[in-house]
Formats: C-alpha cells, structure tokens, sequence
C-alpha cells in the first residue's frame, strides 16, 4: 500500500518545523521571527500563526518531532539482545557528539521554557520521555552487570551527567570529558 500524497497543509507544517530545526540550531530562539521562520520554509508567514498558533508552539512541535526520532533509535538501540549494555553505553557515549544539534535544540528550548508555564509543561513531557529511555536501559544494565544502585539513582546521575557535559560542550569547553568518559567505560567493562 502506498502512503498517501502530503497535503498542502503537511507540506506546509513539516516545511515550517525543518526551518524551525534549522534556525535554532544557527541562531537560537532569540534569532527567530515568524517572517524569518516563514523565509526560511519557504511559506507565507501567515501560515505560521494559522497553523500553529504561535511560535512556541512551532518551536515545541520542532522539540517534540526530533526527540521522537531520536528515543525511536535510543530505544531500539537498547531493545538489541545482540550487543551488551557496554556496547550500547559506548554507542550512547558517541551520540553526545554525534546529536550536537538536537542538543542546541534542547537547550535553547528549555531556556525558553523556564518563563513560559504552557512551553514548561511540554519540555517536561520530552524530559520524562527521555527519563523512561534511560529507566529501561538501566534496569537492563543493573541485571546484567550486577550494578547495585536504584534504577531511579542511575537515571537522574546520567541525566544530569549528561546535561552537564552537553552544557559545557555547548559553551566550548570539554576539559576533564575524555577522561571521564574512558574512567566510567571502564569501570563498566570491569563488571562481572
């Protein structure tokens, strides 16, 4: 069966959240304005408000439709029995390098949120996506490597780990990350 051909609407919508991904990433969410975000889609800026009510709302959706993309492979990532938790926390690892714009996506929406109570209420729905990733993957990790530390503990000491790391590398600096990173991947590789 063939999937049916997109709407103007779709067009127009999937157009509007590409360049909203685009412009966070290049400027930030202080840099975006409805005609610049209709410039950079290739719309009318009308269409921005019509569509979606309001920037933040465009720039939730964008948040939202990449974290979905990005848990689909995490979780199937995780879900693989051929390769150990060790080898996922090394793949996990790479992403941090690998997903800098999702990051830069990320932080400057959550940035935004923290004035915003209707933004704030979404950010924390993609966090807790991402905490449910994490709880799946490190209640493997537990039984598999015997690791004796609540699942809860492990989530929130790698959330804000990461967090940490994806913030400083955001503000140029990595000093110490190398290190920390072969310290921990070694200190899984030592398990039983």
């Amino acid at each position: 069966m063939t999937k049916p051909e997109s709407t103007p609407r779709e067009i127009a919508e999937t157009a509007l959240l590409d360049a909203a991904e685009r412009l966070l990433i290049a400027v930030g969410h202080g840099g975006i304005t409805t005609r610049r975000l209709a410039d950079e889609a290739g719309v009318n800026h009308g269409l921005v408000h019509y569509y979606f009510g309001s920037m933040e709302n465009v720039l939730a959706r964008s948040l939202e439709r990449f974290t979905d993309r990005l848990i689909a492979r995490q979780r199937a990532m995780y879900a693989d029995e051929s390769t150990t938790f060790l080898e996922k926390w090394r793949s996990a690892m790479r992403y941090l390098d690998d997903d800098r714009p999702y990051q830069k996506v990320w932080f400057e929406l959550q940035a935004l949120a923290w004035n915003r109570p209707e933004l704030a209420e979404r950010v924390a729905r993609v966090r807790a996506e991402w905490y449910g990733v994490l709880t799946e993957a490190f209640e493997q990790a537990r039984a598999e490597l015997g690791i004796d530390v609540p699942t809860g503990v492990l989530v929130s000491l790698v959330a804000t780990f990461n967090q940490g790391m994806i913030f400083e590398r955001l503000s140029g600096g990595s000093e110490g990350h190398a290190e920390l990173l072969t310290y921990i991947d070694a200190w899984l590789g030592d398990r039983p």
